[in-house]
């Protein structure tokens, strides 16, 4: 079954209704794939790319979403690169909505601004008008609730101060 499920996922992936009961799909390419009303229950996820994937239907789909996300519940500290290099200590509240797709950037609806590197203030990349000073709250224009939307609606930021200082 598993060579199937690999064939599968390199040329479409069509796995509607695929039992994948503990399969281990760890860094597939599943992007785009038809998983709906498959049977997930135990199967490894970890790091698969789920970008545009339907799981509608799919059982044990929450916990298919759960094994590719990187933000816990709760308070958070996030990270953000602004204009010049300027880098922003974000803290994502628990009640703000967020994401992440499958890599490594987030999302969030809004944040506080805990502390700036760099400058008085940082002012967005994106739309060079956002602007976020200490203490201040942060909200986003427009919020879009599709988790595999990476670079869609929501404040982007990273986990840890270095991958905000590398991102391009």
């Amino acid at each position: 079954m598993l060579l199937a499920v690999e064939a599968a996922v390199k040329s479409g992936a069509n796995l509607s209704v695929a039992n994948l009961y503990g399969a281990n799909l760890s860094g597939a390419n599943l992007s785009g794939a038809n998983l709906s009303v498959a049977d997930l229950s135990r199967a490894n996820l970890y790091r698969a790319n789920l970008y545009g994937a339907n799981l509608s239907g799919a059982k044990n789909a929450d916990i298919a979403n759960a094994q590719t996300s990187i933000l816990p519940e709760g308070n958070l500290v996030g990270w953000k690169k602004c204009q010049g290099g300027v880098i922003v200590k974000l803290l994502i509240p628990q009640k703000a909505r967020r994401s992440n797709a499958t890599g490594r950037k987030c999302r969030a609806e809004f944040v506080k601004v805990l502390r700036v590197f760099g400058g008085e203030f940082g002012i967005s990349n994106h739309d060079s008008r956002t602007e976020y000073r200490k203490g201040e709250e942060v909200r986003c224009d427009k919020w879009d609730e599709d988790r595999f939307q990476e670079c869609s609606g929501g404040i982007h930021f990273f986990i840890t101060k270095i991958e905000a200082e590398k991102y391009q």
